[in-house]
């Protein structure tokens, strides 16, 4: 059992999400017992750290050898007196596996306590300290060097500057503190820097906060996974749809040894000049980023027209594509609440088809399509696969290399050998109770429960037949 209870939902998420899973194709596979355990699992992973944390290494820079090598040097600067040994992933090379010691469960709590909001909160609990802006409250006489417990707030009702919040929070760890109460709260300007520097976190992780630039980049396993099964190759015209912030985007360049043309695009300036931040960063030349609405990528111009740098672009001008589409995010970890409304849960799949059309013009034939989500909702992912099938018969479903995850789930009416072309990772799989991957023995176990205890993720491959 986690220390954290199971994710907050509203209950109407929760019911919906309950239906999801007591659908009649699983209920028929595995019974109404073991698919309500399942969704009980689920609600319990959700709610704290996937038990390793996983780190891309550049590998157009350095060698994967070297980079463990220094990463183990900055681990041990950072944490004494626990060892935590270095692995990669057999499968996928430029992968490392830190694990995360935790959860601790006879920590003192201190009677200097600080309150965060939750999205503070659960960045704690992959190995963050605490930044002033995370902070809402603070006991009365906290002074810098305090040692304190720090609480989330997962609820979002403590009120900044509160003395005392007797409301719904979750300990999270202890730490020392570098600010006052005063220094953060009786300012007339927002106060920067680090406010909490967490010392025994329930779960522990390094931090990675300006950790060896350029050198490694900090993404959860099965998204890098995606851009495996893209399998980009070098000289190709690739395409991002949905890029910010970057992370596959400079992966997929990467795996094109930089060579060829790779395009991302997003609609938000500011995520936009991240992407080109992150590209600069890894030394990747050939990304161009532009900001744009994908829905509106298609050139609709006669085909004869000049195609300018940027979108929008000529239909079937890619080799290959990924849309990793804006979802729901039900999948993130960790997330003691999640309090997105029903009515918003429901409301990706409409984009999404808006999206995965733009993707199928733009994809020239016998190109590929990767489809891809943080999710665990079969709306957004078996259910978007199986009308796609319908709506675009030049589609075809593919096998993925690597497969790593587990098959789909029943419950869009997808048959079981297209169910064992999709790949979905999703946290009930585990089993073990106490998530100390530093203490597995063998490899084999420490490779399976890096590979299962992850993020919600679906992806889906798809060939566009000439």
């Amino acid at each position: 059992m986690s220390v954290f209870p199971k994710i907050l939902l509203q209950k109407e998420v929760e019911d919906h999400l309950r239906n999801v899973y007591h659908n009649k194709e699983l209920v028929a596979k595995l019974g109404v017992d073991e698919v309500e355990r399942k969704f009980e699992r689920l609600q319990s992973c959700l709610s704290h750290p996937p038990s390793f944390t996983t780190v891309r290494v550049n590998t157009l820079v350095t060698s994967v050898e070297a980079a463990k090598q220094q990463l183990d040097e900055e681990i041990k600067k950072q944490i004494l007196g626990d060892v935590i040994p270095i692995h990669q992933h057999p499968r996928l090379k430029d992968l490392l596996l830190i694990p995360v010691i935790g959860p601790r469960r006879t920590q003192k709590q201190h009677s200097v306590q600080v309150i965060v909001g939750a999205l503070c909160g659960n960045a704690v609990l992959r190995g963050a300290h605490v930044y002033a802006a995370g902070i809402i409250s603070a006991s009365k006489w906290m002074k810098a060097g305090d040692e304190v417990s720090v609480f989330s707030d997962i609820e979002g009702k403590c009120r900044r500057g509160a003395l005392e919040f007797d409301g719904t929070k979750v300990f999270i760890g202890n730490g020392i503190a570098e600010l006052s109460r005063s220094d953060i709260f009786c300012t007339n300007s927002p106060v920067k820097g680090k406010g909490i520097r967490m010392t025994e976190p329930v779960y522990s992780s390094p931090s990675f906060d300006n950790m060896l630039p350029g050198y490694i980049f900090l993404q959860n396993l099965p998204s890098a996974v995606v851009s495996h099964v893209l399998s980009p190759q070098p000289g190709e015209r690739v395409l991002d749809m949905c890029a910010a912030p970057g992370g596959k985007t400079t992966h997929i360049a990467s795996l094109m040894k930089d060579e060829g043309e790779v395009i991302a695009v997003d609609k938000i300036a500011k995520k936009v000049e991240k992407i080109k931040h992150n590209a600069s960063l890894l030394q990747l030349t050939s990304i161009q980023a532009y900001r744009f609405n994908s829905t509106k990528a298609v050139l609709r111009e006669p085909k004869g027209m000049e195609e300018g740098a940027g979108p929008p672009f000529h239909p079937e001008s890619f080799d290959r594509i990924l849309l990793d589409a804006p979802c729901s995010a039900m999948g993130q970890r960790p997330n003691m609440a999640q309090l997105i409304s029903l009515k918003e849960l429901t409301s990706y799949q409409a984009l999404q088809r808006k999206l995965f059309s733009t993707a199928v013009e733009l994809l020239r034939p016998g190109g590929t399509l990767v489809y891809s989500t943080c999710t665990i909702t079969l709306a957004e992912n078996e259910e978007q696969v199986a009308w796609a099938l319908k709506t675009f018969p030049c589609l075809q479903l593919q096998a993925q290399a690597p497969h790593i995850g587990g098959e789909g789930m029943p419950g869009a009416g997808l048959s079981p050998d297209q169910l064992k072309l999709l790949q979905r990772f999703d946290p009930s799989a585990t089993e073990i109770s106490v998530l100390d991957a530093n203490k597995l023995k063998s490899d084999d176990d420490l490779v399976a429960l890096a590979n299962s205890d992850t993020i919600g993720f679906f992806i889906a491959k798809f060939l566009k037949k000439s």
